[in-house]
């Protein structure tokens, strides 16, 4: 019997990879558990939709700091290390925070501390990419986001105990079994994975240098950046998925319990409907297209979020079927992104100085989208609409820059040859 290729590469999986994805589901339940309503359970604390969006703008700022510091960072410590204190930190502490959270300022101070995943998911990419073969790449990524989608199935029994306890308390009880759960991960990932061979050049390199003057060479790494259009193209694309997830992370539950008036426990059925999908598409459609250029499906892509989120915006009070279509056009077009925008940014950045470009990377989409976060908030106090408005015009932005990247590469491509 024939096994599928995305089990085979599963059970082949080796070393760091192995350790980065086998841990994973102990963050993606916990995650998927309480996900989808955070934004009605800071609304039933008191929180408004512009403290909301405020909170995220805010969180933004600190991010941006942090991701500066991010490479040298996972430079000085090693990969392996700082994923480890700083998955705790950002994962587990805002967990706890949020699990006695009395009001705005609770979230507040989450969101603050949560912002050290800049730090963490730098020092994460690295450890789990820089040992691992690229041809290896677009698999490890498709596990990720499957295992973050089997997580999904648990969601359900969210809606479940709010049903039978209401939402604040279900709240409270999922908050802290994530906190748990976080910190099993963190340490798990910690014994199953070693630092990796870039690491230890770089914990050698930086031996006795302060972070400030490690931050002063920075510029020779942005100089190589500017002068990439693909690595360019790239980090736009990833702009525009930043702030169109962080829009429907905060928002999506917003427009469908207010305007469309489905009742908050009935929500959980739409992302395990979303994950189901989802895992389809990975283990049917994703296989088949690995013959074709990124450019293609990435374009299909963003054209079907650009129609899920027009579904989205025109569906009446209780309509359940546009609902349904537009998160069926969102779970195809999320599945085909994800993996190709990661395995992108792998294969576009200099190995030798992963750590830092990501870090740069990641500067410049927080500087670009740290006002969304509030601007998304007073849009959708004016109409619940217009952030996935927004959202249309950002993903038409997407397929441009897919299609910018695709003819890039195949100029690079080229020139290699002549």
């Amino acid at each position: 019997m024939k096994v599928h290729p995305l089990f085979n590469s599963l059970i082949q999986f080796k070393g760091n990879a192995r350790g980065c994805v086998y841990s994973e589901p102990l963050n993606g339940i916990p995650c998927n558990l309480y996900m989808p309503y955070v934004s009605v359970y800071m609304l039933a604390l008191g929180v408004t939709d512009t403290q909301i969006g405020l909170t995220v703008s805010i969180s933004m700022v600190f991010q941006l700091i942090l991701a500066l510091f991010s490479g040298v960072i996972t430079d000085k410590l090693g990969r392996r290390k700082n994923t480890l204190i700083f998955d705790l930190i950002s994962w587990t502490i805002p967990a706890l925070i949020s699990a006695i959270a009395q009001n705005f300022w609770f979230f507040l101070g989450a969101a603050i501390i949560n912002s050290f995943i800049r730090v963490t998911q730098n020092s994460w990419m690295c450890l789990m990419v820089e040992d691992s073969e690229p041809d290896q790449l677009i698999d490890i990524f498709s596990w990720i986001y499957i295992i973050g989608l089997l997580a999904a199935f648990f969601a359900p029994l969210a809606g479940l105990m709010i049903k039978s306890i209401s939402l604040i308390p279900t709240m409270r009880i999922l908050y802290l079994f994530a906190a748990v759960s976080f910190t099993l991960k963190a340490f798990i990932t910690y014994k199953m994975t070693e630092e990796t061979k870039q690491g230890v050049i770089k914990m050698h390199e930086t031996d006795g240098k302060s972070l400030f003057d490690s931050l002063g060479e920075y510029k020779n790494v942005l100089r190589e950046i500017l002068h990439t259009p693909k690595t360019l193209y790239t980090a736009g694309i990833m702009v525009i998925m930043n702030i169109c997830m962080m829009v429907n992370y905060l928002f999506w539950s917003i427009i469908v319990t207010e305007k469309i008036k489905i009742p908050v426990q009935n929500i959980a059925m739409f992302p395990f409907i979303k994950s189901l999908i989802m895992l389809v598409f990975y283990f049917v459609v994703i296989p088949r297209m690995r013959t074709l250029h990124f450019k293609i499906p990435m374009i299909f892509g963003f054209m079907g979020f650009v129609v899920s989120r027009l579904v989205l915006v025109l569906a009446p009070v209780n309509g359940y079927a546009l609902l349904f279509f537009s998160v069926f056009l969102e779970a195809c077009s999320l599945a085909t992104l994800n993996p190709l925008v990661d395995q992108l940014t792998v294969l576009s950045i200099d190995p030798k100085e992963r750590a830092r470009i990501q870090s740069i990377l990641y500067v410049g989409i927080i500087l670009i989208s740290t006002p969304f976060g509030w601007i998304a908030g007073a849009l959708s106090e004016a109409n619940k609409s217009l952030p996935f408005i927004l959202n249309i015009f950002l993903f038409l932005v997407g397929g441009i820059l897919a299609y910018l990247a695709g003819r890039s590469s195949a100029g690079s491509q080229t020139k290699s040859l002549s």
